[in-house]
């Protein structure tokens, strides 16, 4: 089912550029977060060898209404700005929470030889199967960003095969649904080029500090696209064929997802300047899967009112309350 404009932000918000920047704005987890203040790192077994790192918040008062499990962006991490404030808000609204750091995000960079590859599911299917059972007898509830969406629906495709006990309800804002479209479209911006590049170089050299004997990104550093540096990621440090044969992995157009047995909610809007919606209106789903299209709310964004008042975060909470 699809609906269109749900959301209806304030005059002053409805730039797409406004809610994409201001979603990631480091003044949105200003202030106390109870979240944070309970928070403990976990190191979790994903299965070959693979360690990913994460963050639990047990409710400490209440009993928990249910556990969230939070994925964040690609060069995002459990300590964005998004992920934080949208913990913060479910975790004062009675639910536990955990963050989990994808490979090679956040300070996880020493926990694994390997680099990061957004093909690798199964480490991160397998890490939020550990992480559901955190807290029992609780319904369990997934949400992604962007990345971590495309990450969510393709747990939730995988869920119709091998089940993750307790998880009733995947959620995915402004997923990814065609990495090399959106690849380019990147490119194509400089200030998202500049921003992503920025923060890959960063994780990249600190990879390579911690692994020098494996890794010399010295050529793959100087490289001014995305794509590039992707293309010489993928030669020198991957099996896969080349670029499509990687992007392809985790592309979900069409009819990828198929009939999706786990309850899902897709969140995007008509205005993201990183994921083209078209590919949204040709997604071929079944009837457990909401498709919520908004004309308004960028990349990640949907800010109803500044400083902190996000459309999202109130209908994850209508969602999860019906558990």
């Amino acid at each position: 089912m699809t609906y269109v404009d749900l959301f209806q932000p304030a005059t002053y918000l409805r730039g797409p550029y406004v809610q994409t920047i201001l979603a990631s704005n480091r003044a949105r987890a200003w202030g106390k977060n109870p979240m944070v203040k309970t928070a403990r790192e976990m190191i979790i077994d994903a299965g070959d060898g693979i360690r990913l790192q994460g963050f639990f918040s047990p409710q400490t008062n209440v009993e928990p209404k249910g556990l969230v499990i939070l994925l964040h962006g690609w060069e995002g991490s459990a300590e964005s700005s998004y992920i934080l404030g949208t913990g913060r808000y479910l975790y004062t609204h009675g639910y536990a929470v955990f963050r989990l750091n994808f490979r090679d995000h956040g300070e996880s960079h020493h926990l694994n030889k390997g680099l990061f590859f957004a093909s690798l599911l199964g480490e991160v299917f397998n890490a939020v199967r550990r992480a559901s059972l955190l807290v029992e007898d609780v319904p369990v509830f997934l949400v992604g960003f962007s990345l971590g969406g495309n990450f969510a629906l393709r747990i939730s495709k995988r869920c119709s095969e091998d089940h993750i006990e307790n998880l009733m309800h995947v959620v995915a804002i402004s997923p990814v649904l065609d990495p090399d479209k959106s690849t380019r479209v990147l490119d194509s911006n400089w200030f998202f080029r500049w921003y992503f590049l920025n923060k890959w170089r960063q994780s990249l050299k600190k990879k390579q500090t911690l692994f020098p004997e494996i890794y010399d990104f010295t050529e793959v550093l100087s490289i001014n696209t995305c794509r590039g540096v992707t293309e010489a990621l993928i030669s020198h440090y991957s099996p896969y064929k080349g670029i499509k044969d990687y992007f392809e992995r985790y592309t979900i157009t069409g009819d990828a997802l198929g009939y999706l047995h786990l309850p899902t909610t897709i969140i995007t809007s008509k205005d993201d300047p990183l994921i083209p919606v078209e590919d949204f209106y040709q997604l071929k789903l079944g009837d457990t899967t909401n498709l919520l299209i908004n004309s308004y709310g960028g990349h990640n964004g949907f800010i109803e009112r500044l400083p902190n008042t996000f459309w999202y975060e109130r209908k994850l909470f209508e969602i999860f309350e019906k558990f």
